[in-house]
């Protein structure tokens, strides 16, 4: 079976037959570079957690696109403490837009894919900051099935779940969503529907049906409140380690030199809503699911240490050293990284703390995405055998 870089070639080599060289270098070059945008779901690992996240970006959704954004850490932090058999979890997401005429204008259903399932977080938050709204028609089975189609699901004893948010009717759209939603759960894969307005609307319209023909959990949400942020004593200086721990990433080539940069986008990102929220960005960046082996010779180099030996790819300060000199430097730089990581961890479970405190003295669930998520996944990941890490 062809890999899909050897079908790309392949395809290349045929448009340069009938249609000339430029052109086939052009379409190799644009789907070339799509396979460089996402970082390839993992092998299957039977304590893996895959996620794929459906947003409706149709005219009204503006405030649903706002909670993803303003959520995704604290989402993700809470993702990356589960446990199974005392082991960390390898964590993908993947993520989908339905309903939005202007991102895909010649899509008859009105369907994007933003990124399969990746370990790249920094990724995401990209791709979630890109997304805009606009009129269209939301075709919720159908979204569903391309997600199961489309993306590279485990076939393992992982945890596997679908989150569906959007407005307008369950049943709209050319597949049926109880279809979807059996094949779903064939493979063994939870569709959770979240519908942003009036509870007994979504009934009415078929979101609740969804979630328990996809054997999840329905919930309805205000698309429209703010996210609230408690800030601590230790943002600041999980702020500070943070700066630190970035300057231990050394970009490998061109991509490693745009996955740098995004690096720092996203955390300019965070940052926009609060300093509360970059520090939760931050804290996920210091954990063992904040991958950059792709892009950062300091990971790449435990992955494989023949990367040394492409000296092309290295910065130009050490292409003049000695194998031996540039693997001294990666470890001075690994032990840096390490410390600063270690730092971080531990003023982590401080500010998390305080934020508990602070929260037990509030009323209310905080409602929003960020709540139909967190409290379907500690329920349907305790289902599978994990365990949320304690404080």
């Amino acid at each position: 079976m062809l890999t899909t870089k050897q079908f790309i070639a392949t395809l290349a080599f045929g448009m340069a037959i009938w249609f000339g060289t430029t052109y086939a270098n052009t379409i190799w070059q644009n789907l070339a570079g799509l396979i460089r945008t996402e970082k390839p779901a993992t092998e299957d690992n039977p304590n893996s957690i895959q996620v794929a996240l459906l947003l409706d970006t149709s005219g009204s959704m503006d405030g649903l696109i706002e909670q993803a954004k303003s959520q995704l850490w604290k989402i993700l932090n809470e993702l990356n403490r589960m446990r199974k058999d005392q082991q960390i979890p390898t964590l993908e997401v993947a993520l989908y837009e339905y309903g939005n005429t202007g991102r895909h204008p010649n899509h008859p259903i009105e369907i994007n894919q933003l990124a399969a399932f990746t370990t790249d977080m920094d990724l995401i938050s990209e791709r979630l900051f890109s997304l805009t709204t606009n009129g269209g028609d939301e075709y919720c089975g159908a979204v569903i099935q391309a997600s199961l189609d489309e993306l590279q699901w485990t076939r393992n004893d992982g945890m596997r779940v679908i989150y569906i948010a959007g407005n307008e009717p369950f049943t709209q759209g050319p597949t049926q969503f109880s279809a979807a939603c059996a094949n779903a759960v064939e493979k063994g894969i939870i569709v959770n529907t979240i519908h942003c307005g009036d509870c007994e609307e979504g009934v009415r319209g078929s979101w609740q049906a969804g979630a328990i023909a996809g054997k999840g959990e329905y919930f309805c949400i205000n698309q429209n409140q703010e996210t609230v942020y408690i800030q601590t004593p230790y943002d600041d200086e999980i702020n500070r380690l943070n700066a630190q721990l970035n300057d231990t990433y050394i970009p490998m080539g061109r991509r490693g030199e745009e996955k740098k940069m995004n690096q720092s986008i996203q955390d300019s990102n965070a940052a926009k809503y609060s300093v509360a929220n970059a520090s939760e960005r931050a804290a996920f960046k210091s954990s063992k699911n904040y991958k950059a082996d792709d892009w950062d010779l300091v990971d790449a180099y435990k992955r494989d240490k023949k990367v040394v030996q492409n000296k092309e790819d290295l910065p130009e300060n050490m292409r003049e050293m000695s194998i031996e000199e540039m693997e001294r430097q990666i470890e001075t730089i690994s032990t840096q990284r390490e410390s600063v990581q270690q730092q971080m961890q531990e003023l982590d479970v401080k500010r998390r703390l305080y934020i508990e405190q602070e929260r037990s003295k509030q009323t209310g669930d905080g409602g929003g995405l960020e709540n139909a998520i967190l409290q379907s996944v500690r329920k349907q990941a305790e289902a599978k055998g994990f365990e949320i890490e304690k404080l």
